[in-house]
Parts: structure tokens; sequence; C-alpha cells
């Protein structure tokens, strides 16, 4: 019974000192609140930044990424499979056009072209041999229809008298059926030649037109090969810089191997990527803001490429100002692809206290004091946000992340 007792009176003592621990934890929470906010209810102005309120204009933008692209540049292939024999200028070489950049060893290509020459020097005596064969075939086929006319001639001739030789009664019946029936064969020999001859005839054409084509076909060859090895003399089309070249002297190449880039610096484009999510929202046409540093320029989309390629999307953009000093090759930039706009609204400067929401509180600063607000926010960009009510033009805002104050209702702004 008595250690029923004790154990009763420790079990209360423990009640009594887990309530107390808990109170006393409480009252630490509730101190520590009340002095952060007495103590964060006042700021120097060197903590924050602020931007006054005004009317104008605002776009709406998507983020993108760019990179800045000779407008012209002109990649130079290898016309033949070759190897580099000599590189006549570095990249960075301004050029003209007609000057010789580069050599290639086009002795392969050459012997290649000695064959092709070769090959159709041996068509073209085989379709002469070919004529002569076909004319001398043909002369004797027809001497031969000649012949046989000449027999026919001549059995006309025997028919004629065995009629007569019948009446007069030195010849029989008999003779007379012999004499047309070796007519009648002489005949149909001639019609069979005759055929012969229009058969024959045929296929001459036909022998003919296949070596005229295989001729043809060769000598197309040998003209594309000769002017593939013109091109091979790598000579610069138009003016510009090198802004690539392969220098490895004795490399091999391929046909169609790039070999150089000469670049037009005096325009530029700018070719932009963004996520495929924003497919439905990019066209031709739409505006671009480009930001180089803390300049900007504007620029409009020329160009959408349809591949999809890990999730984004490709396209170019045509400056407005092409030759913009701040330009250069393989420059990254941001770029902001405008979707909508708007006039006439209350705008201010963007900065961190701006969190992307639809509605948030903010600070107007009056009197020495911020006063905090709930405002709705409009459309964004990287310059400016719209804000929609709460604020009049002139009002002066905290732009700075001002989260650390979402309880206070005021803010005494000291010097």
């Amino acid at each position: 019974m008595d250690i029923s007792i004790e154990t009763q009176v420790s079990g209360k003592k423990r009640k009594k000192a887990v309530t107390i621990i808990v109170v006393i934890a409480i009252a630490i929470i509730a101190l520590i609140l009340l002095l952060r906010s007495t103590l964060q209810s006042s700021i120097t102005k060197k903590e924050f930044t602020t931007a006054v309120v005004e009317m104008g204009s605002i776009e709406n933008t998507v983020n993108a990424s760019g990179e800045v692209l000779p407008e012209f540049e002109e990649i130079i292939t290898s016309p033949i499979n070759a190897s580099i024999k000599n590189v006549v200028m570095d990249a960075g070489t301004n050029v003209k056009a007609g000057e010789s950049i580069l050599t290639l060893d086009k002795s392969a290509t050459q012997t290649e072209l000695e064959k092709l020459k070769f090959e159709l020097e041996v068509k073209r005596n085989n379709i002469h041999k070919l004529k002569l064969e076909l004319d001398k075939s043909f002369y004797d086929i027809k001497s031969n229809n000649d012949i046989k006319q000449l027999r026919i001639n001549s059995l006309e001739a025997d028919v004629e008298n065995a009629k007569r030789l019948y009446k007069a009664g030195g010849g029989t019946q008999e003779d007379i059926e012999k004499a047309e029936l070796d007519l009648k064969v002489a005949k149909l020999e001639k019609q069979q030649l005759e055929n012969e001859i229009k058969s024959k005839q045929q296929t001459m054409q036909v022998e003919m037109r296949e070596s005229e084509i295989d001729a043809a076909i060769k000598e197309n060859d040998l003209k594309e090969l000769q002017r593939k090895l013109d091109l091979a003399n790598i000579v610069t089309s138009r003016a510009g810089v090198i802004t690539w070249i392969n220098k490895n002297i004795g490399a091999s190449v391929t046909e169609g191997e790039a070999l150089a880039r000469i670049a037009d610096l005096s325009g530029f484009k700018v070719s932009g990527s963004v996520s495929d999510n924003f497919m439905s929202d990019l066209h031709i046409g739409m505006a671009a803001i480009i930001r180089v540093g803390e300049s900007q320029m504007r620029g409009t989309v020329s160009n959408i490429y349809p591949s999809v390629q890990n999730n984004i999307v490709t396209f170019d953009i045509r400056l407005d100002e092409q030759n913009n000093k701040l330009l250069r090759p393989n420059l990254k930039v941001d770029v902001y692809l405008v979707t909508a706009a708007k006039n006439n609204i209350m705008r201010v400067t963007n900065g961190p206290g701006f969190q992307g929401a639809s509605s948030q509180n903010i600070f107007v600063v009056h009197d020495g004091k911020a006063e905090r607000r709930s405002v709705h926010i409009g459309m964004t960009n990287f310059d400016f946000v719209e804000i929609k009510d709460n604020v009049k033009p002139g009002d002066v805002i905290i732009t700075s992340d001002m989260s650390k104050f979402k309880n206070v209702r005021e803010i005494t702004i000291r010097n």
C-alpha cells in the first residue's frame, strides 16, 4: 500500500514539472517574438531600395537564352575526298572575295578524272564501231531483200510461161501449180526479210540510244568531277572574317566536310532557345528584348526551327541594330520574348520584393514610415512590375526583400 502512494505522488510531481516547463517555453517564445517584432519595426534608409510608382507601358515576357552569331556565315566544305596540303590564312584574318585560303591535294581526283576521260573515249569509239556494224548489217539485209525481189520477178515470169505452155498444149497443170508455189514461197521469204529489216532498224535505234546514254552519263560524270576539281581551289566567295579553319595539314577530308567558316561581321543576329513549354506562345514576328550587360536592344523572331531537342526550341532573332558595337560572335545574351503588352498602367521598377505572386504585401514610404499594403500584381518583366490597386502614381515603394517584416504593419525609417 505504501509503494502505491509513493508512485502516485511521484507521477503528480512529474506532471507538474512538465507543465511548468511547457509554460516557461511558451512564455520565452512569446517574449522572443515580441522582442523581434519590436526590434524589426524600424529600419535605416541604407537597408532598402525604393522606386516611384509611375504611369507607363509594360510588356509581359518569357525568359530565354541566346547567342550572338553573324547574320551571314559561309561554311566552305571540301568538294572532293582529299587531304589538306597547305593553309594560307589563319582564323581572325580579314579576307576579300576570290582570295585563296587553303589548298588541297587533288592528285587522287586528277587520276580519277583521267580515268573517266579514257572511259568516255572508249564509249565514243564503241558508238562509232556499233554504228558501222549496224550499217553493214542493214546493208546486207537490204541487198538480200533486193535479191529476193529479183527472184520473185523471175518466178512470176515462170508462172506466166507455164500458163502459156499449158494453153498451147506443151505443159501441165502441175507445172503451173509448182511455179505458183515457188512464187508464193519467194514472196513469203521476202516479207519475212522485210520484217527483219524493220526489226533491225528498231534494234539499231535502241542500241544506238543506249550507247549514247551511257556516253552522256560518262560525260556528265566527267564534267561534274571537273567542276569539283575547280572548286577544290578553296577561295572565298565574299568578303568577311575567317572565324574557323581546319589547320591540320596532311589530314584527310571527305567530300562535304567543313574546311573553314567565313563570317560577315558587319551584321549580327541572335540564335535563341527556350523551353518547349512556351512553344505555343512562340511565333514569327513576335518582339524580343535582348540584354547585353546593362544595355538592351530589340528585335523580332524571324525563324523558328521545327525540331525539338531535349525539350528545347531554337529560333532566330533579327535585330533592329544589326551592327551594334556591343555585339560580337558567340556572345551569350539574355533574351526576353514579349508575349503581351499594356499601356497607361501603374508600374514600378522590379526588385527582390516582388516574388511573382498575383497578390502580395508591399511597403509604401510616407512621412518617415513604411506602411504595409496588400496589392494585386499584374504583368511583370525584367524591368517593371504592374501594380493594379492600393497605390497611386508618385507613391514611393520599397523594392527590397521585406519578408522579415511580414507581420509588421508599420516600420519606422531611421536615417
